[in-house]
């Protein structure tokens, strides 16, 4: 299965010079947040398969128009042709916006999601907007990201992890994927393709 993997900025070759054959053999679109829900509304609609987004913390906008057309799989555990994907959006809590966590409210939504983990006995993909700590973080707040999310890796074992919100132009040298454990790791900024 080909997935594309984006985050944090539109891509120009997708959106502004949109060009129907970038798509061609992509069987799945994830969206890591921080994207407009236009950008996702037009890629479900002219591309050739569906989006499933979990919200960064600049997309309060969602809440009142969420990208239409669009999956959202956020808090919860979604199949699709056979792969298990969840989803947690949001980002270290910093001020009071929308989509921001602290550990402990991160911990509690994946505590609440016990039943569908046992049920699906685990997941493939873990879809966030944030990274796990320690992996391709930084260390101001709002790019800290989430020690439960290494508790999630080191216990389901996910092929992949798909997170976004610390883009590779910030000049710390962020490759695009990492290993851990099994997992690989894979920083969704822009745009990047996964064969699963």
């Amino acid at each position: 299965m080909k997935i594309l993997a984006i985050s944090d900025v539109p891509s120009k070759a997708l959106w502004d010079f949109f060009d129907k054959s970038r798509l061609e053999g992509v069987d799945l679109i994830l969206s890591c947040g921080d994207l407009p829900a236009a950008y996702l509304s037009f890629l479900v609609t002219l591309g050739p398969c569906p989006v499933f987004y979990v919200p960064g913390n600049h997309d309060k906008g969602y809440l009142n128009k969420p990208p239409e057309g669009c999956v959202c799989v956020d808090d919860q555990i979604v199949q699709y042709n056979g792969v298990r994907i969840l989803g947690l959006g949001g980002s270290m809590r910093y001020n009071s916006s929308t989509y921001q966590y602290t550990e402990k409210e991160m911990e509690k939504r994946i505590r609440k999601l016990r039943f569908q983990l046992f049920r699906k006995k685990g997941f493939d993909i873990l879809l966030t907007h944030s990274p796990a700590r320690g992996v391709d973080d930084a260390e101001d707040i709002p790019h800290q990201g989430f020690e439960c999310f290494n508790t999630l890796i080191s216990r389901y074992h996910p092929k992949y992890m798909v997170h976004g919100h610390v883009h590779m132009n910030y000049g710390m040298n962020i490759p695009r994927t990492v290993s851990v454990g099994e997992t690989t790791v894979v920083n969704a900024y822009e745009r990047c393709f996964i064969d699963y």
